[in-house]
């Protein structure tokens, strides 16, 4: 998908507006494991979370590609909106959000800060979704799509650090939401030619991306509820499928409450906190640990950005109701 001086060029423009993120192998997430397991802190980013690497790259695309363009419109649960957000806004436009019912009060309120228009619309990311494009189309606005080739490069770069920094991973975990994080880690896995084997993880609730890997075609759900709303999707993205649907080792459904656990891990071994999808890598190495065992083995934590309700529900053993 990309040749190694892309990955560099983009890693070049991601760094002058934030250093790299640390990777930690955390001595009591080994012991709960058996392996020898590193972290790669996506929760350590400017907005708290991986996609703010995409927002750098593509709306430094845009500004190339189409400079009459004065704004943005895109959907998100809120992450990918931050990252757009904050990069458009620093270019001098425009950036509406449109967000489904029910989303995360506190990424709401981030996207607002970091200057976007938030707009509530739809009872799930996929009616926002198309949505969003409808308006962006109506008003003359740059559509930003869940999955782009630009957004994919920008995310790339926290791969290529992982990888330039802990060689020789037997297995990434890599949440999936709409896929630019799975895409991307494939994507420089390849380009560096490791044999590194790359493992999804979807919710139980938010199975599309699984039930496509497995069937070979796209499966849309009726429904995506999860809390770990980073991968609360129903319908699978084509472009993401083409890539990891061809370069996954395998895709892991992790329930509402291994989740909830691996956030509890999180905090109590290495006093970080992540969202749910953010967890969501740790406990798919937590469900497969006799598998992994004695291995290296990385997971992303690609995001902290848990709303205090929720995290304050999730450490006192309980399970957010949505």
């Amino acid at each position: 998908m990309f040749s190694i001086s892309e990955i560099e060029q983009a890693a070049t423009l991601v760094h002058r507006q934030m250093p790299p993120t640390p990777q930690y192998s955390w001595p009591l997430i080994n012991q709960e494991i058996g392996a020898e397991v590193w972290v790669k802190h996506e929760n350590h980013t400017p907005t708290g979370a991986f996609k703010v690497r995409g927002g750098i790259t593509f709306i430094d695309w845009l500004k190339h590609n189409r400079p009459e363009a004065r704004g943005i419109c895109t959907a998100t649960r809120g992450n990918h909106g931050q990252s757009q957000a904050r990069a458009a806004t620093a270019a001098g436009l425009t950036a509406k959000i449109y967000v489904p019912e029910g989303n995360s009060v506190e990424k709401n309120a981030a996207m607002a800060a970091f200057g976007a228009e938030v707009i509530v619309f739809g009872s799930d990311f996929d009616e926002a979704r198309i949505e969003a494009v409808r308006v962006a189309e109506a008003e003359g606005l740059a559509v930003v799509p869940p999955f782009h080739r630009e957004l994919v490069r920008g995310v790339a770069t926290y791969a290529y650090e992982l990888f330039s920094t802990v060689p020789d991973l037997d297995t990434v975990y890599v949440p999936i939401g709409c896929g630019s994080g799975i895409c991307s880690t494939i994507a420089v896995r390849d380009a560096l030619n490791s044999k590194t084997r790359i493992v999804g993880v979807v919710s139980t609730e938010a199975q599309a991306a699984k039930l496509s890997f497995e069937t070979g075609r796209l499966i849309e759900t009726e429904s995506a509820r999860t809390f770990a709303d980073g991968m609360a999707v129903r319908v699978p993205v084509a472009e993401a499928f083409e890539i990891y649907s061809k370069g996954a080792e395998r895709i892991v459904a992790v329930s509402e409450t291994e989740i909830a656990e691996a956030v509890r891990c999180y905090f109590r071994s290495a006093h970080n906190a992540a969202e749910g999808a953010g967890a969501a890598a740790l406990a798919a190495l937590m469900q497969e640990k006799s598998l992994m065992a004695g291995k290296r083995v990385g997971v992303i934590l690609s995001g902290g950005n848990i709303d205090t309700d929720q995290f304050t529900t999730v450490m006192q053993g309980r399970i957010p109701q949505l």
